[in-house]
């Protein structure tokens, strides 16, 4: 035994000395013992031709001197930028920090047709949109976040992170709730499950529902896909009230006593502030089982980022309880359910859910197809 922990020291020592002398990391940063565990996952992790770094004393030291990050990113973000970067800058002063926030679908194209053409060099970080989700890995940093977090460097919970491609970070969720005007709907009327939305009572523009099916597709993990297909085409032989925007025109339709029930549509942060905002509080949810949830912001650091090391801290920072924390208080309410103590993982907690995990990210669109072909193509009635 002596003999074999003398021959994995010597080892190790070669190693760091090869390193330092290399001048691929500063010696103060090695300083600090390497373990076993973190070697291998170094080794692991290069060999599939990863960046991997054995301590957060060298992703801080590295950061001091890129000393600046830029990040972009998209819708849930928004509101809850200038907090986080305030705080951010706090914590790593040494750090020159701006964020922007990129909406809509036709931006986040444009912003990746920029990348594509090596134009978007000035970034660091942006959000690996879902619906291009394929198309944005060969254009970011292949550094394993993954391996990084399981072995305490970096301080993101695991399954914030896409297990497959290692270098994601999905910052906030959504989960799918039925909201209803309470002065419209009785009690004895409020769904429980969602196969009571098919009773002939709700039949004939009796409730509101989104053309577009992000929340009905999240109920394919929990049920199946023909399952889901067969409950679209029972939905829309109810003859709902069609709708394409955002939440509030249907939420503010509900509150003005317009339509009893917004079916499909909207999210437990839109449905809360919905209720913050109704002064006669006629406005309450309910989350039926399944609970469709699903993951949203995917953040990654860009293959042409020239501060890597700052926006890995970003990452991070991001993904912290503090941080989430500002997100759920400004946006409010998506930050992730897999963040312990955030306003979506008490919402949920006890519940059934029907999770778009990452295997099921890049299926999501074509089950969204195949969920709007079931629905017959329908126009919306409410603008």
């Amino acid at each position: 035994m002596a003999m074999i922990r003398n021959m994995t020291t010597m080892i190790l020592s070669t190693f760091f000395v090869a390193l330092i002398g290399s001048g691929f990391v500063d010696a103060d940063v090695l300083a600090a013992s390497v373990t076993p565990s973190v070697l291998k996952a170094k080794q692991e992790a290069e060999s599939n031709g990863y960046a991997f770094f054995t301590s957060r004393d060298e992703i801080i030291a590295r950061a001091k001197k890129e000393a600046r990050v830029r990040a972009l990113t998209g819708a849930g973000l928004e509101a809850s930028l200038p907090p986080t970067t305030e705080v951010f800058k706090k914590k790593y002063p040494f750090i020159d920090a701006q964020a922007q926030y990129v909406g809509g679908t036709d931006a986040s194209q444009r912003f990746l047709l920029e990348v594509k053409a090596g134009a978007a060099k000035d970034w660091d970080l942006a959000r690996t949109a879902t619906d291009a989700y394929s198309e944005w890995l060969p254009h970011v940093w292949k550094v394993d976040i993954l391996g990084m977090a399981q072995q305490g460097i970096l301080d993101i919970p695991l399954q914030m992170i896409d297990p497959k491609n290692r270098n994601v970070v999905a910052l906030a969720s959504r989960f799918s709730v039925v909201v209803y005007n309470k002065n419209l709907v009785p009690p004895a009327q409020v769904p429980k499950t969602w196969e009571d939305m098919l009773k002939p009572e709700y039949k004939g523009k009796k409730f509101a529902a989104d053309i577009h099916p992000t929340e009905v597709a999240g109920l394919v993990p929990g049920w199946g896909l023909e399952k889901t297909l067969d409950y679209a085409r029972k939905i829309a032989a109810q003859e709902p009230i069609w709708f394409r925007a955002s939440a509030a025109r249907p939420l503010a339709a509900l509150a003005a006593g317009e339509i009893p029930i917004l079916l499909f549509g909207a999210n437990y942060g839109s449905a809360v502030r919905a209720q913050r905002k109704d002064p006669l509080g006629v406005v309450q949810w309910v989350a039926l089982e399944p609970v469709p949830v699903r993951i949203t912001v995917e953040q990654a650091v860009l293959a042409t980022s020239k501060n890597p090391h700052a926006a890995l801290l970003w990452l991070e920072f991001m993904a912290s309880a503090e941080a989430q924390a500002l997100i759920d208080q400004h946006e409010p309410l998506v930050a992730s359910v897999h963040r312990k103590g955030s306003a979506v993982e008490q919402a949920l907690r006890g519940k059934k859910l029907s999770v778009v995990s990452w295997d099921d990210h890049q299926k999501s669109q074509q089950w969204i197809a195949k969920i709007t072909e079931a629905y017959g193509f329908p126009r919306a009635e409410l603008k």
